[in-house]
């Protein structure tokens, strides 16, 4: 029997998430799972939330079920995740951290998300030795004594905010008399972002920059659907820049000077070219499902490429693992080695305008990258037939060039394809991208027919 038999899962691919009050995130399960984390890191925790309205409730039944364990909580308040996440990397005797937060996904929701001590988000081993714990009631219960307290942590926001702005070029940015329009979706965005603006000398609008958990300007995904206001601003305005986080700010999408709104793989492409123009090239990671715009740019800077499976984690470990200089995902999670091994939101947002105030508009640096186009969809697939429509898709395309890092990809001369089994889902999810949209969707479709024949067969 496998693991994933034994112990049934809890952490998806980024914590633990359900809609709020419900058995799947109530204060029973919070301070269950709490229990859970406190048995496993033992020592002092670091916790914070996101700005969601359930946020402070699950915060204290989680934090109740660590004490109760023995150990000590370091409160560190409404902060972004990679916030916390850095505040664990530097705090000594930290055993790690927990962030209360559903990032993007719509108010009902919350979550419970751990954090390693070193800072990255938690290993998948490590989140199921949590399971294990979870599922057997096998906790460790503190004498009266030992039972553990809550303190304030107050330093974590501002000892961020003094690291990214050390990491920067102030100067050229304050030369450069820049104008941004920031949109921080109502999230925990607002208590680092505009203060980083502020220090860097950029003159800025704010949409959306109070903390509200019922997201009353928009939805926490940075879509484009969502950031229709941003792109009206900008455009509007003349501004040379506009920056929308999601609701725990670690991924940051941005828009540029002429009102386009930029997927993620285009500032994933533009921030890898810089970092290996400034690092004699190098090497930057993101998984299979990023754009080939992103190789194409590290090419142009004299860098290399790996590509790992989907998951920022994954994408982190590799990096760290091969030293790589910079790294991320396609849907604006940016890793900067030099500040931390995490998506990071604020430090792309400021990473962002330095490379805007040294090299120009961003319509001219995204004109300099290659532009491909993409297609997505999806099937219905038993999570039992997953590995059986692998094998067998593999099966077929063995006179192609096939990469099995993640799913399928299947490489053309004209663009690729990868088809890639949800790990939370009945489904099977296929994207594409090809130098036209008819091409992108010609290739998805026709391997998407193929996945539903096997399913029906």
């Amino acid at each position: 029997m496998t693991l994933q038999e034994v112990v049934p899962r809890l952490f998806g691919t980024n914590g633990v998430r359900g809609i709020v009050n419900t058995p799947a995130m109530d204060c029973r399960f919070a301070t269950r799972l709490g229990m859970a984390i406190g048995t496993f890191m033992k020592g002092p925790v670091l916790i914070g939330t996101d700005a969601r309205t359930s946020s402070e409730m699950l915060k204290a039944a989680c934090a109740a079920g660590a004490m109760a364990t023995g150990c000590e909580i370091l409160d560190c308040g409404v902060l972004p995740t990679p916030a916390l996440q850095y505040s664990v990397k530097i705090t000594d005797s930290i055993s790690g951290g927990i962030v209360i937060t559903a990032s993007h996904n719509p108010p009902e929701f919350n979550g419970i998300k751990c954090v390693d001590g070193d800072g990255t988000e938690m290993a998948r081993d490590n989140e199921e030795r949590i399971e294990r714990i979870f599922h057997s009631g096998d906790f460790r219960t503190a004498t009266w004594e030992q039972i553990g307290r809550s303190s304030v942590n107050d330093r974590a926001i501002p000892t961020y905010l003094d690291s990214v702005v050390s990491l920067i070029d102030a100067e050229a940015v304050r030369l450069a008399h820049l104008r941004v329009a920031l949109d921080c979706s109502n999230g925990a965005g607002a208590a680092v972002t505009p203060k980083i603006l502020e220090r860097l000398g950029v003159e800025y609008v704010t949409l959306n920059a109070d903390l509200n958990g019922a997201f009353p300007g928009h939805n926490s995904e940075p879509t484009p659907d969502n950031a229709r206001d941003l792109v009206e601003l900008v455009k509007k305005g003349g501004f040379d820049l506009g920056i929308i986080h999601d609701g725990d700010a670690d991924r940051t999408i941005f828009v540029g000077d002429t009102g386009s709104y930029m997927h993620g793989d285009r500032s994933l492409a533009i921030a890898a070219h810089y970092a290996c123009l400034e690092n004699d090239g190098g090497l930057v990671v993101t998984t299979v499902g990023s754009s080939k715009c992103v190789e194409d740019a590290v090419k142009m800077a004299g860098g290399r490429m790996m590509f790992t499976r989907v998951g920022s984690p994954v994408v982190a470990r590799a990096m760290i693992e091969h030293g790589a200089i910079f790294g991320g995902e396609e849907n604006g999670g940016l890793i900067f080695p030099e500040l931390q091994h995490c998506r990071d939101g604020a430090m792309a947002a400021a990473r962002l305008i330095e490379i805007v105030a040294k090299h120009g508009k961003m319509s001219e640096l995204q004109a300099m990258i290659p532009a491909y186009s993409q297609y997505k969809t999806k099937t219905s697939c038993p999570d039992e037939l997953k590995d059986a429509v692998i094998k067998e898709l593999s099966e077929s395309a063995k006179d192609e060039k096939v990469d099995m890092t993640d799913g399928m990809k299947v490489l053309f001369d004209d663009g690729w394809v990868l088809i890639r089994p949800s790990g939370t889902e009945p489904i099977v999810r296929i994207f594409s991208e090809a130098s036209s949209p008819d091409r992108a969707k010609e290739i998805a479709e026709r391997f998407r027919q193929h996945v539903a024949q096997i399913v029906d067969a």
